[in-house]
């Protein structure tokens, strides 16, 4: 992500009150020189081969005072620049030092934005610290901004989106390209973000970010070179026994298709026998697709499998609560998916029976199966994610991913990760099936729970982008067709010995 990186690495995500504690620390080393000069080098480059005029949008906070920077910059380099800002009668000292220099090298800034389409803007209006909509002036230039047709580089946040939750409060720029400095935020990542992004850059500037971190941003070419060893399969003396059991729990009447889509998941990502268990009484009694797969009745189930699964396709009622409660008693990692999060949400004793497992416990819920679990709104979830997410870890004492854009890896700690993989073509029926089993098999071949979930959530994102990039989606692609690009990607990964 950042220009010169030799080999893909997995990116530190810091929240708001951490990039701020670090810029305290280093208050005085020169951040907005270093910022504004970083953003020059990108705008310098994305006008490389039409030239033309540059607007740089400056608003009251530092973000301006990195706009000024980028501005004097640029002037420096012979480059049209107009920077419109509106009148202020206190700035920042790093701020105000920034406008004289600019001012120094001949650029005073207009009041208003012209009339002209310029070659490129730079958005330097408002940065991480705004959680609210924008006023007159900056909410008039921003819609200038979106309507010109022009490219917008965003400094650190496009201006209008939330850099903790990701919730853009319109107007809000729709940036081209968006320079984050220090760290990311999760908003970059999340929700709104990535729509309002365009192609996100990281620019450090010389600090060590990565103890400050709550987590990671998830990409799959830098997780992909150290999966554990068992992906790989380079010991000769194995066996299926050696790659784990895993049983899928649900199936009910009219939804065998999700319990059997999670087996077939669980079956091709690696797990060396895979179990299941069928809640509907005219369960078929073998998968023609994947005759490999052991079918049983759900209520017949013995308990030696290594991981087990439950919720896809389960249904509800006692039938389907019955069997949550027989999972979470089990010693053994579990994934509670789908119609299992459910009847967790509904009864307190199962939630608190979740909560008093010794073993891994794995949630994969959607917005609106977090909201059961959490006792609010849809909408509460959306508009933070990373609490929503992290608050049901803590409570439910699992693993928890909050799917959606930029899903949400958090731990029972209250850390996170933020899932940069994926894209449109998964939502689509099943998906979210196919994601189960491929954690099962991730548990079931004994890979450590957070370990799993981060491998699972991020290669199936991938898999999407990887039937996109051949031309089979975004319109149109199963959850089946997932399964495959997605042992697709672990096989190559795994082929490839140096990198890892």
């Amino acid at each position: 992500m950042t220009p010169h990186d030799a080999a893909p690495r997995l990116f530190p995500v810091l929240t708001i009150a951490a990039l701020r504690a670090l810029e305290a620390k280093h208050a005085g080393d020169g951040l907005m020189e270093r910022a504004g000069s970083a953003a020059a080098d990108i705008a310098t480059a994305m006008i490389a081969r039409r030239g033309g005029r540059v607007v740089v949008l400056a608003g009251p906070g530092n973000n301006g005072g990195d706009a000024f920077v980028c501005a004097r910059r640029l002037r420096e380099r012979a480059v049209d620049v107009v920077v419109v800002s509106a009148p202020q009668a206190a700035r920042s000292n790093d701020a105000a030092q920034a406008l004289q220099r600019l001012e120094a090298a001949g650029v005073s800034p207009a009041h208003d934005v012209p009339d002209a389409t310029p070659a490129l803007i730079v958005d330097g209006l408002f940065g991480v610290g705004l959680s609210r909509a924008i006023g007159a002036p900056w909410s008039q230039w921003i819609a200038w901004a979106n309507a010109s047709g022009a490219p917008i580089l965003a400094l650190d946040v496009p201006s209008g989106l939330d850099a903790d939750t990701g919730v853009a409060h319109a107007p809000a720029i729709v940036a081209t390209e968006t320079a984050a400095f220090i760290a990311q935020t999760p908003g970059l990542l999340t929700c709104d973000g990535p729509d309002h992004c365009g192609n996100l850059s990281v620019h450090d500037l010389g600090l060590d970010v990565a103890a400050h971190a709550s987590g990671v941003r998830l990409d799959w070419p830098a997780l992909r070179g150290g999966l554990p060893d068992i992906l790989a399969r380079r010991v000769k003396k194995s066996h299926k026994g050696t790659f784990g059991r895993a049983c899928i729990v649900g199936g009910a009447e009219g939804l065998v298709g999700a319990a059997l889509l999670a087996g077939r998941a669980a079956l091709r990502l690696g797990a060396g026998r895979v179990v299941v268990g069928l809640a509907a009484h005219d369960a078929p009694l073998v998968d023609l697709l994947s005759p490999e797969l052991m079918l049983r009745r759900a209520d017949a189930l013995g308990t030696d499998h290594d991981a087990w699964v439950v919720g896809p396709g389960l249904g509800g009622g006692d039938r389907a609560r019955d069997q949550v409660e027989k999972a979470i008693a089990l010693d053994a990692p579990l994934v509670v998916d789908a119609d299992a999060l459910n009847a967790i949400a509904r009864d307190a004793a199962l939630f608190a029976g979740t909560a008093k497992r010794t073993s891994a416990t794995l949630a994969t819920p959607h917005p609106a199966e977090a909201a059961r679990l959490l006792h609010c709104t849809t909408e509460d979830v959306q508009k933070d994610r990373v609490a929503a997410a992290t608050r049901l870890a803590t409570s439910l004492r699992a693993h928890v991913v909050l799917k959606g854009t930029g899903s949400i890896v958090a731990r029972p700690d209250g850390t996170f990760d933020v899932n940069a993989s994926g894209n449109p073509a998964l939502a689509t029926a099943g998906s979210g099936d196919v994601l189960a089993g491929i954690l099962g098999a991730l548990l079931a071949q004994r890979i450590e729970a957070n370990e799993a979930l981060r491998i699972g959530v991020c290669v199936h994102g991938a898999a999407g982008d990887l039937l996109v990039a051949r031309g089979v989606g975004p319109l149109g692609v199963t959850a089946s067709e997932l399964i495959d690009a997605a042992r697709a990607l672990v096989n190559e990964a795994t082929r490839e010995p140096a990198k890892r």
